[in-house]
């Protein structure tokens, strides 16, 4: 319910707030409007009667430059890298009587050149990823932005368009601390694991970007999940991952793998043991990499005597 004792809720109409004069729940005619949320609620009984009213008053704040004059105005729609032309378009209205020059003129403009069409195209895919994987608006405008950057440089001659949208999601992960690994984004992509690395591999060396570390501490309740393990685990993989990082230097060395080994040592301390092909083909890492980080994991941790390492 609304909470009609807001100091930003008042009885002035600076909104657009619609023809309703009245509740139709309690047919109260005490309406007020919400400034800050841009709603119409009954004082009465507290129902929402309309929401995302549109703001007519003008801001108090004058604006003395042209900097500050552009950052105040409020007019259109905002400007989005998920839009082949960031939203600027202009329509032109066909409802009127017009002449043959300006229908013309109006055929023109809905022509869409060859890098809008290539854009759109790829703002589809990458909305259409970010739906699947639950990614958050900025890492989809992010990608949008880096691929727009690429496609200036003409970087996606003799590439797949899906391939970069692919490379440019997973950095756009990786630079927000997503947990999101390559072979998950892939999974929602028809595109070849090889062309996905060698754009990514391309979009980092052409746009001077810098790599993040993917940080395996952030895909350990994941994979806890995945394996069937309780939170003692998931506590003691995420502290022998910390101590790890301290006595080696994780550079060039897969997470993935890091992670892997965490997982099976704390799984072995907590008599939940988990065998290493399971561990390894859950996590897609292979056996040797899970085993040479054990390896240097057991040289600081005291590893368990198990009986049987059998997956239950």
């Amino acid at each position: 319910m609304t909470d009609i004792t807001n100091s930003n809720v008042s009885h002035h109409h600076s909104f657009n707030s619609g023809d309703l004069n009245h509740c139709p729940e309690c047919n109260s005619f005490n309406i007020i409007i919400d400034q800050a949320r841009g709603e119409n609620v009954c004082a009465t009984c507290g129902l929402v009667l309309s929401h995302h009213l549109i703001d007519n008053a003008r801001e108090g704040r004058r604006a003395f430059s042209y900097s500050e004059k552009s950052k105040r105005d409020q007019t259109g729609s905002p400007v989005s890298p998920l839009l082949p032309d960031l939203g600027l378009s202009t329509v032109i209205d066909t409802s009127i009587q017009l002449s043959q020059r300006m229908k013309r003129i109006i055929k023109w403009n809905t022509r869409m050149s060859w890098s809008n069409r290539n854009m759109l195209i790829a703002a589809t895919e990458i909305k259409r990823i970010g739906a699947l994987l639950n990614l958050p608006q900025r890492v989809k405008e992010y990608a949008a932005k880096i691929y727009r950057q690429a496609f200036k440089l003409k970087l996606l001659r003799g590439r797949s368009i899906k391939a970069m949208v692919v490379a440019c999601l997973y950095y756009a992960c990786r630079s927000d601390r997503i947990p999101r690994t390559m072979q998950e984004i892939m999974r929602f992509s028809d595109s070849e694991p090889r062309d996905v690395r060698r754009c990514y591999r391309t979009i980092i060396r052409e746009l001077k970007l810098t790599v993040p570390a993917l940080d395996p501490i952030l895909l350990v309740p994941k994979y806890i999940t995945a394996l069937q393990l309780d939170n003692n685990v998931e506590k003691t993989a995420i502290k022998i991952i910390k101590h790890y990082r301290k006595r080696y230097n994780v550079a060039g060395r897969d997470p993935k793998g890091i992670l892997a080994a965490a997982l099976y040592v704390a799984s072995l301390y907590h008599h939940q043991p988990r065998s290493q092909s399971r561990i390894a083909k859950t996590i897609k890492v292979t056996e040797v990499t899970l085993r040479s980080r054990f390896k240097e994991i057991s040289r600081f941790v005291k590893i368990p005597a198990v009986p049987s390492l059998i997956s239950p």
